[in-house]
């Protein structure tokens, strides 16, 4: 390389010892052997460069792959025990067997938005009483699970220990017992930010009434081709615990059709326009469907909101309960 920077950087005069043509021929040919040695260690550098990139690429692929598969037997292991939570879950639900035995003629729709629910039913008979619940606690998933595990073991104790028989009065309990699962310290100050909506018929079969206490939870009635709408009061249980609830008596006929439902129904989003399907449609609905058999009657529900969903997610957990509460009564419990 000296010798190649001597030659090319000697003075012109210089080669006249060769003459002007061999001077243009060593010139152009040291220009071009220099020009050819910078490019090759151009290259030689540039093809480092890219064997390194692409080990670093390697390296980060292997690392991402293994984390990758971390994350997979994570996600098992988190689906198995979801899995099994859900199976603890539906132990602690009233079949549709049990529901249909208390109530003769009905049907249980319950779409989990994921494997375990925040919406829960609840059916028992005592005596001359059939009580009737549908909840839909905050939120979804776990946390809605968990909070549906509590909602039905207060529901244990108050109606079946404590043998609390009136349905205002059962919900005021209900959400007392919820602030007091959440309180902490000596105030009883609640941690939690979050309740249930909940929905409570009482239907007493001797004297053919209805007796319904809702939170946040309308309660429908299909008589003579129209729907009776029963709403709730604007409380959620565990949050609005200093209020009461009130309670709204109806005369039950042979023909009555009642519906509870949580509101994952009506919002879910889907249809020509991905709009909620919403209320009204599900009111008509509700009132073409309401004299077939109960078990087409849901076949119809779960296809409806199928098909109006689309390729959409569903948003929410989705329950809708339906019953003829004066079918069967006269059955000996």
């Amino acid at each position: 390389m000296s010798v190649l920077f001597f030659i090319l950087f000697l003075p012109v005069n210089d080669f006249k010892l060769i003459g002007d043509s061999t001077y243009h021929y060593v010139f152009y040919a040291l220009w071009f052997a220099l020009l050819l040695y910078l490019f090759v260690r151009y290259q030689r550098r540039s093809l480092m460069h890219a064997r390194r990139l692409l080990k670093e690429k390697e390296l980060a692929f292997n690392e991402i792959e293994r984390q990758r598969q971390e994350l997979e037997l994570k996600n098992r292991d988190i689906t198995d025990s979801l899995v099994y939570a859900s199976y603890i879950q539906q132990s602690m639900l009233p079949s549709e067997l049990y529901f249909n035995k208390v109530l003769k003629d009905a049907f249980v729709l319950f779409r989990p938005r994921e494997i375990v629910s925040g919406d829960f039913y609840w059916v028992r008979r005592s005596h001359d009483k059939i009580f009737v619940v549908a909840a839909d606690c905050t939120g979804h998933g776990v946390p809605g699970a968990f909070m549906s595990m509590i909602g039905v073991e207060l529901l244990n104790k108050i109606i079946i220990d404590q043998k609390i028989q009136k349905a205002s009065e059962i919900l005021y309990i209900m959400s007392k017992g919820i602030e007091r699962t959440f309180s902490r310290g000596e105030e009883g100050s609640s941690t939690m930010k979050d309740g249930m909506d909940m929905g409570l018929c009482i239907i007493d079969t001797r004297k053919r009434t209805l007796d319904y206490s809702g939170a946040f939870f309308p309660l429908y009635v299909i008589r003579d081709k129209r729907i009776i709408e029963i709403k709730g009061d604007r409380l959620s249980i565990g949050l609005d615990t200093d209020s009461s609830f009130t309670s709204s008596s109806l005369e039950l006929h042979d023909e009555d059709v009642i519906y509870m439902f949580s509101d994952g129904y009506t919002d879910q989003f889907g249809g020509p326009n991905n709009k909620k399907f919403m209320y009204r449609r599900f009111r008509h609905l509700l009132l073409t469907i309401h004299n077939f058999p109960m078990a087409e009657q849901k076949n119809i529900l779960k296809e409806s909101i199928i098909a109006w969903q689309r390729d959409n997610d569903q948003v929410d957990d989705q329950m809708v309960l339906g019953f003829r509460p004066m079918i069967g009564i006269k059955t000996p419990w």
